[in-house]
């Protein structure tokens, strides 16, 4: 017990060392940008800079869009699998986690390929469809972690049971995912949420091929022509996935506390 103990601290020392250390020199040298003393100027400016408000918010946007899409296409598709389809099964969770073995570049690509203005449907020749398509692309790439987390939720709760009962009393499918199942797994939704919202304020392959405004591409930009404010906006981007974590922590607690007071 006492080796295992010991080797369990070293692991976490190394951990700390590898990953910690990086961060903390990051953010110490994002505060240097006034000569011989420590300050916030490289935040203040990077949080003025009109391009940082444009391309946050335009990231924000999108990821809100992005939950919308994911949400409305990955919970019924989840719940009608464990419900109707449990062969199916296997070969849904091998579809969903194809983004996590193709690269963006290349999906990215089939995308202009397919979709460029000599195609029939020529969604890059205009703003609006770049931005439904790229909505789509990152609905891809969240897919993995908002499909994992719904079936989770759903494996977690009788839908068999809830669904018939409803039925009984005469309720129509969409009563029954809006009004049953969806509140039963809003922490699993919320989760997968969160993540979906962080993958898409740091991505930057699909965002920057497609030309749109996104946060990512300027953060890159940001880095090759400034010192102190690509770390500043590091530190910042870093912060945002730090606190989507942190709320699905919160509300993941909140809920065993709420399910433990019904009990």
């Amino acid at each position: 017990m006492k080796t295992n103990r010991i080797w369990s601290w070293i692991a976490l020392a190394f951990g700390i060392v590898y990953f910690v250390l990086p961060l903390l020199g990051l953010l110490e040298f994002s505060l240097r940008m006034r000569r011989g003393v420590y300050s916030l100027d490289a935040y203040w400016v990077v949080l003025s800079d009109p391009g940082f408000q444009a391309t946050f918010a335009y990231s924000v946007v999108l990821a809100i869009a992005t939950i919308i899409v994911g949400v409305l296409l990955v919970v019924p598709t989840a719940y009608w699998v464990r419900l109707r389809l449990p062969a199916w099964r296997p070969f849904i969770e091998f579809i969903t986690l194809l983004p996590l073995v193709i690269p963006a570049i290349v999906i990215v690509f089939g995308y202009i390929r397919l979709y460029n203005t000599s195609s029939i449907l020529p969604l890059t020749g205009s703003a609006m469809g770049t931005n439904i398509l790229l909505c789509l692309g990152y609905t891809t790439l969240a897919l993995p972690y908002m499909y994992r987390a719904v079936d989770t939720g759903l494996g977690a709760i009788d839908i068999r049971t809830m669904t018939e009962a409803a039925e009984s009393l005469g309720a129509s499918r969409i009563t029954i995912m809006s009004r049953i199942i969806l509140p039963n797994v809003l922490v699993a939704v919320l989760s997968g949420a969160f993540l979906t919202f962080a993958i898409v304020i740091g991505e930057f392959t699909m965002a920057a091929l497609l030309n749109r405004p996104a946060f990512g591409p300027f953060l890159q930009l940001m880095g090759a022509n400034r010192a102190y404010e690509p770390a500043a906006l590091s530190v910042i981007a870093f912060a945002i996935t730090w606190v989507c974590m942190g709320l699905i922590q919160v509300i993941t607690r909140l809920n065993k506390s709420l399910a433990a007071t019904k009990r």
